[in-house]
């Protein structure tokens, strides 16, 4: 057994150092009074002895540290009681989750909490999460354990909280409680009994006789405490004034262990004590959840009526009345209705006298404050009466009650509406975060929205809307940069910083005065804390999925999340005003969208989220706005080159967030398909679309995809067009630029973002349509019979069509063809409508069958989830695929022989093995993203501020 040290840590240090100061000086006084030139190695030495000294005291000191860090485990967090007072030695962790049996019974309740934290601030009042191993014990106790469960369990068991406070813990100190405890606790080695040891024993016992008066002592004052904060004894009544001279230990039973009156309203708590309804309440509100006379944990929730048989023995005693002048004997039960009688009689005392001549009473409302308070003072006293009685002194809720039920009874139900509305303290105006609702879903720019905001202000006399700072501060917390994160390992060149909310899209650009002039405003959320604002706005889906799943909700992963990114640009988006630089009138929009989040659990993969409406602009979320062309590849990847930096160190990392109090764990898996032909090709370094190479999927040449309309496969990858970069770059070979060209198939610069080789569904269904388009025009002009025509017969053609189509289907003419034109171009009464012009019946069978077979193919990449939505089709679609293929290559040979469109291409020779791929086309499309291109244009004219710079935020 080792003793604790007679000196302290802290006194050993200043000691060592003081010592250490002392032989340095002294040593150098002898040494300057000996020689005054001192050497070198002298002064070494001497410097030597004192690091030293320090060194020996900051070991002392950790390994003190040490000690009281170990003295900490043997303790509980919550009660401070040692752990080998327990025979068993069961403890429980303070964090973390809850065990089976907590977990079980918490199910039972039907509560939502899962982790010890929360479970301990509820149930004592303490926060632990903020806990440090060095101070706090990290276990409590089965007792305090036990606690736990009696709060949460219907079932009575014998389990008391030791302490009347929770423990408060302190750092390691000279007069650290922790490790002095410790070190007293440590036995001796039993010595022979002698004289002295005889004395020490007699004072001993004196000493706890003392202690015992002292505990009486505070006892009593305790109580005295407790009766001043109910002083309750004009209200209730005392024992003195029973009619019968009943045993002492009865009078326990029958009277309130707070303040010793006969109980009135009497409530039993769960450690089976009986308390006034009042007293228990004041004493809990002013001392804590506490049972008065045992200091068991107790709430108000938890005070029951006690069993109606003990109600029919307290309300049978006998009692004297009080009141002067009466000496009656009542019954305890009908002390009430006598007391009435009393205050009846003394009433009609008062008021006999009252307005006998003099001028008429005056109306309440009428008279001064002083007045009203004086007429009213009777009423006063008994609501205050009833209210100390019933509602543990609540005036102000009895007499909002009373108004409201006289207005209900009125029937004037706005103003007792109102009324109660305040009562709940939720007031008459609107929450901030409902007016910014509003406002946005109202298309409101901030001076409008404040406008409506004075003007209803002004009629009403009310604060019905919140003010435009009450907005924005809630705005805070739905946006990117509210939620703390972290990223294991660290994201690589990206700040650890988690506060970060709309940044410019140029900062951190390097730029020189030789670089290439970026003239663009932009505007955009660091990648990292957009994803985490997404997850925590599905927090509620991502665990009713586990719940859906029958997993446990304390499961940390690790989420596999799917992202969906799409980029496109929008043409004309010039405004009438608005001050700042000169940049073009075109946008770049980049958002993503969270499509599925699956669980690894066990060998399997659970998917516990899927996104039900892929393409809704509600679910696409805007990672980046920039006024700029999407063709100025410079602008493009200037500013979108930091974003793919954290998207690509996202990769490589896994995200820590909590999560339904936990500390969850996700990881990211990015797919880049919402992007249309230009813009695939621009990203990944291909030529135009009107290149020779068609395809963004496969190698295939414009002539060949002409030949074999129907067998390809997916050969492209962003890998390889990197590759095939550095080739065209290097040149390896020495080959002249048609043989490079056709090695490198159509890559002509560098691929910067990572797409999946795929088809956009919305350019497809308007890539086709503005094709049958132009099949109609020649069939009108039968082409397949004069093959040279000029370009007015061709637009005489295309005016007649138009003409057709608008009397036929309403559908008026387009400069470029939108997804709402192409969806009812593409359809049977289409085909009919342009039938009526084209006079030969072989090519309207021709025409019809073409659309007939283009509308059973379309469903299969327009859809969601084609396996399910339209399992037929899909079976039938490389049959489909082919006769439409033999149809444009036999009665339509005059415009496909020897060349074939982009779409087509796509559409007859990849769709299938997309779909074995990918499960769907439809759901990864870029059709939510122009969705929110229709929300740019419709936020814009808002215009919130008068500054394109700080406009492009309020857009965002």
């Amino acid at each position: 057994k080792v003793r604790s040290f007679e000196k302290t840590t802290d006194d050993r240090q200043h000691i060592n150092k003081d010592q250490a100061e002392g032989i340095a000086s002294s040593n150098k006084e002898i040494i300057v009074h000996k020689d005054k030139a001192v050497s070198r190695e002298e002064k070494m030495e001497l410097m030597g002895n004192r690091e030293a000294l320090e060194e020996e005291a900051h070991d002392m000191k950790t390994r003190d540290n040490r000690a009281h860090q170990n003295n900490l485990k043997q303790l509980c967090r919550i009660c401070g009681v040692s752990f080998k007072t327990d025979c068993y030695k069961r403890t429980h962790p303070v964090h973390g989750p809850v065990d089976d049996e907590t977990l079980c019974l918490l199910r039972k309740k039907e509560k939502k909490a899962t982790s010890w934290p929360d479970l301990i601030a509820k149930v004592f009042k303490i926060d632990v999460r903020g806990d440090v191993d060095t101070v706090h014990p990290t276990r409590f106790c089965h007792n305090c354990w036990s606690i736990i469960h009696r709060k949460y369990s219907s079932t009575l068991c014998e389990v008391y909280f030791p302490r009347n406070s929770t423990m408060e813990w302190q750092p390691h100190s000279p007069n650290c409680d922790v490790c002095h405890t410790t070190s007293r606790g440590v036995k001796r080695k039993s010595q022979t009994p002698s004289v002295q040891q005889g004395k020490r024993v007699k004072t001993t016992a004196e000493r706890a006789r003392l202690n015992r008066g002292v505990k009486n002592q505070a006892q009593i004052r305790n109580k005295n405490l407790m009766k001043e904060i109910v002083n309750c004894k004009d209200i209730h009544l005392s024992t003195k004034l029973l009619a019968v001279d009943y045993p002492v230990d009865f009078i326990k039973s029958i009277s309130c262990q707070i303040c010793e009156h006969i109980l009135a309203d009497p409530v039993e708590t769960t450690c089976r004590h009986l308390f006034c309804r009042t007293c228990i309440l004041k004493c809990i509100k002013v001392m804590g959840s506490y049972c008065p006379s045992c200091w068991y944990p107790c709430f108000p929730t938890d005070l029951v009526t006690p069993v109606k048989s003990f109600l029919k023995i307290l309300d049978s005693l006998g009692i004297r009345c009080p009141v002067k002048e009466c000496d009656e004997e009542i019954l305890h039960g009908k002390y009430g209705q006598h007391l009435s009688n009393h205050k009846e009689m003394k009433d009609r005392e008062l008021y006999n006298y009252v307005n006998k001549g003099g001028r008429p009473r005056q109306h309440l409302l009428s008279l001064t404050r002083r007045a009203q308070k004086h007429r009213l003072r009777e009423l006063k006293r008994q609501v205050k009466a009833f209210a100390e009685k019933e509602e543990g002194g609540d005036i102000k809720a009895v007499c909002m009650t009373l108004f409201l039920l006289a207005l209900r009874a009125k029937n004037e139900h706005r103003q007792a509406d109102e009324l109660e509305a305040i009562m709940q303290g939720r007031g008459s105006g609107l929450h901030p975060a409902v007016c910014l609702a509003i406002r946005v879903n109202t298309f409101l720019s901030c001076s409008q929205y404040h406008k409506m905001y004075r003007t209803v202000k002004a009629v009403t006399g009310r604060q019905i809307f919140q003010p435009l700072h009450a907005l924005r501060t809630a705005e805070k917390a739905l946006l990117p940069g509210y939620h703390s994160f972290e990223w294991k390992p660290p994201l690589k060149n990206v700040s650890t910083n988690t506060e970060v909310g709309i940044i410019d899209g140029l900062s951190g650009l390097p730029l020189s005065v030789d670089d290439y002039p970026v003239d663009t405003i932009a505007k955009r959320f660091r990648y990292d804390a957009a994803l985490v604002c997404a997850l925590k706005d599905m927090e509620e889906e991502i665990l009713e999925g586990m719940k859906a799943k029958n997993l446990d909700d304390y499961l940390n992963g690790p989420f596999t999340v799917v992202i969906k990114e799409s980029c496109d640009g929008m043409g004309d988006v010039s405004e009438k005003h608005g001050s700042g630089p000169a940049v073009p009138e075109k946008a770049v929009r980049f958002s993503f969208t969270i499509m599925n989040i699956a669980i690894a659990h066990g060998n399997e993969s659970k998917r516990i989220f899927e996104e039900v409406k892929p393409n809704s602009e509600l679910c696409c979320k805007p990672l980046c706005l920039m006024l700029a062309d999407e063709s100025d590849h410079e602008t493009l990847t200037a500013i979108l080159s930091p974003l793919i930096a954290e998207r690509e160190a996202m990769k490589n990392s896994e995200l820590l967030l909590e999560m339904g109090g936990i500390l969850r764990t996700f990881r990211f898996v990015f797919r880049g398909t919402g992007y249309d032909e230009k813009l695939m090709r621009e990203v990944e370094g291909l030529e135009a679309s009107g290149s020779t190479y068609i395809c963004t999927l496969c190698d295939a040449t414009r002539l060949e995809a002409s030949q074999n309309l129907v067998f390809h496969s997916i050969t492209r990858s962003h890998a390889e067009n990197l590759e095939r970069y550095e080739i065209w770059r290097s040149n390896p070979y020495h080959e002249s630029v048609d043989e490079l060209r056709d090695r490198v198939k159509g890559v002509s610069a560098k691929p910067f973002i990572e797409t999946v080789p795929s088809i956009d569904a919305l350019h497809c269904d308007i890539g086709n349509a503005t094709e049958f388009y132009r099949i109609f025009q020649m069939e009108i002009g039968e082409l397949y019979k004069n093959p040279d025509v000029s370009k007015e017969e061709r637009k005489r053609w295309q005016l007649t069509l138009d003409k057709h189509l608008r009397k036929k289907m309403n559908l008026k003419p387009m400069m470029k063809m939108s997804g709402n034109f192409a969806r009812k171009l593409m359809s049977k009464e289409a085909v009919e409508a342009v039938c009526e012009l084209i006079k030969c019946e072989e090519r309207h069978e021709a025409l019809k069958e073409l659309m007939d077979l283009y509308l059973k193919m379309k469903p299969v990449w327009r859809s969601s989830c084609p396996a399910k939505e339209c399992p037929e089709l899909l079976c039938q679609y490389s049959y489909n695929s082919q006769r439409f293929a033999e149809l444009l290559s036999t009665k339509f040979k005059y415009r496909y022989e020897g060349k074939i469109t982009n779409y087509f291409h796509k559409t007859l020779a990849h769709v299938p093995e997309i779909i074995e791929r990918d499960g769907s086309i439809g759901a990864w499309a870029s059709e939510g993203n122009e969705s929110g291109n229709k929300l740019f244009r419709r936020f814009r004219k808002m215009n919130a501020r008068q500054s394109k710079f700080y406009e492009m935020e309020d857009v965002l």
